[in-house]
Order: C-alpha cells, then structure tokens, then sequence
C-alpha cells in the first residue's frame, strides 16, 4: 500500500513538473485529484481498513494529497506568471482579429428616422421622465377625474404612502409636451415653436400581435399664432412622404382626445396600393396611423401661456405601428422578443 502511494505521489509530481500551459496544469489536476484518479480509490478504500491499517496509512494519505495540491498550486502560479510576461509582448505586424459587430434594432432606425426629417423642418427634440406624476400625466393635460385611464386596469400605478403624491409609468408622450412648454415660458421663450417628441410609454393591456404592454410613441407639437389643420395636414403629408419615400395623403376623421379640441384621428394612403384599394387597407386606399387635434387652451395655459392667444396642433402615432408598416412585420411582439433571428434582419 505503501509502495503504491509512494508510485502514485512520484507520477504526478513528475506530470505536474513537466505541463507547460494552463490546459496541461488542468488535466493534471483532474487526473491525479479528481474523483476517480488513484489517490481518490485509496482515500476511498480507508472505510474498509482495519482501525490500525487507518491509523497507520491515513497520515500518509493526507501527507500525498497534501504535497500533490500544493505542487499543483506552485506550478499554475508559475504558468501564471509566464504567461503574463509573454502577454506584455505583441506582435504589432500580425493580422488582427476583427469581431463580431452589432447593429441598430429596426426601433432604433425608426426612431432616427423620424428625428431626422423633423428636424430638417425645424423641430427641436424634447424628453421627459418615464416614471411620471398624476398631475403632469393626467392634469396637465385636461384628461379628467373619472377618465377610464386613471383606472388601475389601464395604466401602471407607483405604490406610494400617500395619495397627493402619485406617480404612474407614464401612458404616452404628451406629459412632455406641458413640461416643455413650461420650461420655454419660464425662459420667456415666446411661440411659434416646433418640438418632437419621441420615447417610451406603458399601458396595462392584453399582449397580442397589435398591442404590447411597452411600446414606443411619437408626439408633434407645434404653438404658434394662427395655428390651423392645414398646417398639420401640410407637415403629416410633407413627413410620411419622406419616411416612406413616395407621395402621401393624409385625411381626418372626427374623435375624441381630453387634451386637444378639436379632436381627429388621421389616416394615410396604403403604403400598398398608393391608395387604390387593396388587402392591406381591406379595399378602402387609407391605413389608420393615429390620433392628432387643435391643443386644447387648458393645455397650453398649464404649459404657462394664456388662453385665448395662442393655437397649436398636436399628433402621435406608435413607432412599432410604423415599422411594421414599412417593414412588413406582422407581429408587435417580434421587437422586444429578444430573439436576433429578428434583429439580424435590419
């Protein structure tokens, strides 16, 4: 037993002496300490020693693994080291290794998309929190007391400890636009003035191909003097023509939103068809895209403009509903799958 031991220790202190990388070190280890290596068989076969065998051959048992451990740690120090040393060294005339490179998500390209021609047409960009007061997600913008998105089916609410401080992820874009107004009114900024506003936004919905809990809006708002639907219809049409890269028609059609008035839904001609009717638009030549009015006068005098003075128009649509108009995606839930067989694709 004694002999065998002796045979045992000696081979992998040879083995560990002679390994040259970090790989060799570890099949060492493996081959001489791990579970079934023949210092592993001996330690297991002392449950069957007599009580004298187990007081003379356990010493040296502990003795082996102990030297056998502590060779191994000195030399994957050593290898360490040597490593390190030739790690300083690079050769600057080897070919480089390129990685992989990543890619903008579609939202992404849709988003900067959309930045860019608004502000070739005079737009400045606004943002806001996403984590937003009742007052400036709600009040501000004139959706009343007992309006359905207040409800906690409909929107995220933030538990607080009191009621006159709450705050809700916010259910679209348009708290920026008071927030906006107020910061230019406090600089004495004046209107006219063109703002976008582009980000995320929460709702408490059933999840399926055409609705997500978190998607992604876009606001325009504009504030001027003599501010009228034409002005709206003219900038809709002059934006979706340039997104889309062909010539596009806008139309109204009458609805109700709390923070402007008049209130109008929008369509645009099918993308598909140029407007003559086909499957896409189910033969009627229009595709709704969202919802746009006449900003509302309690709007702008919580944004801190008088009443009466000023006119303005606002509009918004959802960014998934426009990338996958002009991607052909079928399905909402695709950009926040996480799966890249999709992201790959733009």
């Amino acid at each position: 037993m004694k002999d065998q031991l002796v045979e045992i220790v000696k081979g992998a202190l040879e083995e560990i002496s002679a390994a040259k990388t970090l790989e060799d070190i570890e099949g060492v280890r493996v081959r001489h300490t791990g579970k079934k290596s023949p210092l592993s068989v001996l330690i297991k076969s002392m449950k069957e020693r007599t009580p004298e065998e187990k007081k003379e051959l356990g010493p040296a048992l502990n003795d082996a693994r102990t030297e056998i451990h502590g060779r191994l740690e000195e030399r994957l120090q050593e290898i360490e080291e040597a490593f390190d040393g030739a790690a300083e060294w690079v050769d600057v005339t080897a070919p480089g290794k390129k990685g992989p490179s990543g890619h903008l998500h579609p939202l992404t390209i849709v988003q900067r998309d959309i930045e860019d021609i608004f502000t070739s047409m005079g737009f400045e960009i606004a943002d806001g929190p996403e984590v937003e007061t009742e007052y400036y997600n709600f009040d501000a913008v004139n959706v009343p007391d007992n309006h359905p998105a207040r409800d906690m089916q409909d929107t995220f609410w933030i538990e607080t400890k009191s009621d006159e401080d709450r705050h809700v992820l916010r259910t679209h874009t348009s708290n920026v636009q008071v927030r906006a107004m107020q910061e230019k009114s406090d600089q004495g900024i004046k209107p006219p003035f063109r703002i976008i506003v582009p980000g995320r936004v929460f709702r408490q919905e059933a999840t399926d191909a055409s609705h997500e809990h978190t998607f992604h809006q876009f606001e325009a708002l504009v504030v001027g003097e003599d501010v009228s639907v034409a002005n709206f219809l003219h900038i809709a049409e002059s934006f979706f023509s340039q997104f889309f890269g062909q010539d596009m028609k806008v139309r109204v059609r009458p609805s109700y939103f709390p923070f402007v008035e008049p209130g109008f839904e929008f369509d645009i001609s099918c993308t598909i068809c140029g407007g003559d009717g086909c499957s896409s638009c189910q033969q009627t030549g229009w595709i709704e895209v969202g919802g746009a009015g006449m900003v509302h006068q309690n709007v702008l005098e919580a944004g801190g403009y008088e009443k009466g003075v000023y006119t303005g128009f606002a509009w918004g649509f959802g960014l998934e509903r426009l990338a996958m108009m002009k991607y052909r995606i079928d399905d909402i839930r695709h950009f926040h799958g996480g799966d890249v067989r999709f992201t790959r694709q733009f």
